[in-house]
């Protein structure tokens, strides 16, 4: 968010009775004080009523209800947005969606508080808000930016369980809501999200459902069975997972230890253990663990190679590690973290011209990759 108060830029003013304002485009209340956005040509304090628009009221209007949600009149702004541009839900949606596709963060968090602000009972756009919000996290963490990207996964956690709430239910609310557990390793929220979404789609026609339905419909018992044919649910293992990701490796090595103990067959597991060794530095155990979760089925996740490759570079292995990263940039061709680590590991190697291209490819993807573009830096310094 911008660190300016964007309501500083907003004047509450009453109209007086022979305001030449088209009542029937807006239906004035001229006893409520209307907000107004000041023009950008506008010195601030200064405002000329004779100057005023219909779109500066509107302006004015959609800035307080996205940051002001305190106002005892937004009822009321709200009734007059929604005269005036009856499509305005559907416009700003689209804006929203495209500016968070394009990762211009600021811009489409504003439409979202804006779409929040003008209906904020519609969990439509409170989905569509947890969704924006979980791209966000997504971004950040490929860019090394970890604590804030925990952030936005808390709110895209917040908005979720909100979106579930709704009634009646929204399927694809628990749909995506069980991938975003699924990232954060918590099989046992994901299971019960997906099978929630199976539930309320079970009585839907295949010619109901449609192409795209039906796909939905089978990958989630997919996951569902994948979850229960490897005991994920248990509570052993959500716990390791919880704990890890916290920051209490100790704690949650221990659970994943005694779950692998009945479970030795779980490659996830093993990839659970491998994470907790590699967070506190132990990186030899850790790629014993790594090779572990590949060896129990994880030979076609990218993930598991590129953490192997990163034990492999602190041990000093440049030439196994430079396989493992190849070998995970092949299963996922367009994840930036594995790339990253490519330009890095030939930073090792002593190749800075290829080292260059692969925090260029990073850019590519993602223009504002803070590593990446002081990675490139750095190397042009060099020279």
């Amino acid at each position: 968010m911008n660190s300016h108060n964007p309501l500083e830029s907003v004047y509450f003013i009453n109209i007086p009775d022979n305001f030449p304002l088209s009542s029937s485009a807006m239906h004035i209340d001229k006893t409520i004080p209307l907000p107004v956005q000041r023009k950008s040509s506008d010195a601030p304090g200064n405002f000329n009523m004779e100057d005023l628009t219909a779109e500066q009221i509107l302006s004015g209007i959609l800035l307080t209800l996205a940051y002001d949600h305190h106002n005892e009149h937004l009822d009321y702004y709200r009734s007059i947005i929604k005269q005036a541009r009856p499509n305005i839900i559907t416009e700003l949606s689209n804006a929203a969606i495209l500016k968070a596709k394009n990762e211009d963060w600021e811009l489409a968090e504003e439409l979202f508080m804006t779409l929040r602000g003008i209906e904020p009972e519609n969990y439509a756009i409170i989905l569509n808000t947890a969704l924006f919000l979980d791209q966000r996290a997504e971004s950040y963490r490929r860019s090394g930016l970890h604590d804030d990207a925990d952030a936005y996964d808390n709110d895209a956690l917040m908005y979720y369980k909100d979106a579930m709430n709704a009634e009646p239910p929204i399927s694809d609310a628990f749909f995506n809501a069980g991938f975003f557990y699924l990232k954060q390793r918590n099989f046992r929220e994901a299971k019960g999200c997906f099978e929630t979404y199976i539930a309320l789609t079970c009585d839907i026609t295949d010619e109901e459902l449609g192409e795209n339905g039906i796909y939905k419909k089978e990958r989630a018992q997919e996951i569902i069975n994948n979850i229960a044919n490897d005991n994920m649910d248990d509570e052993r293992f959500s716990n390791a997972a919880r704990l890890i990701s916290s920051g209490q490796e100790e704690k949650g090595l221990a659970e994943i230890r005694k779950f692998l103990e009945t479970n030795p067959k779980v490659w996830n597991a093993w990839f659970l253990l491998g994470w907790g060794m590699r967070r506190t530095n132990r990186y030899e155990q850790a790629l014993q663990a790594f090779s572990k979760a590949i060896e129990c089925g994880a030979d076609t996740n990218a993930e598991t190679y590129n953490e192997l490759a990163i034990c492999q570079m602190e041990m000093g292995n440049l030439d196994e590690a430079k396989k493992s990263l190849l070998k995970a940039f092949s299963l996922s061709p367009e994840d930036t973290k594995i790339i990253s680590n490519l330009g890095f590991l030939f930073e090792k190697i002593g190749n800075n011209e290829e080292a260059r291209k692969y925090f260029t490819t990073v850019l590519e993807f993602n223009p504002n990759d803070k590593i990446a573009i002081a990675e490139l830096a750095r190397l042009e310094n060099i020279q």
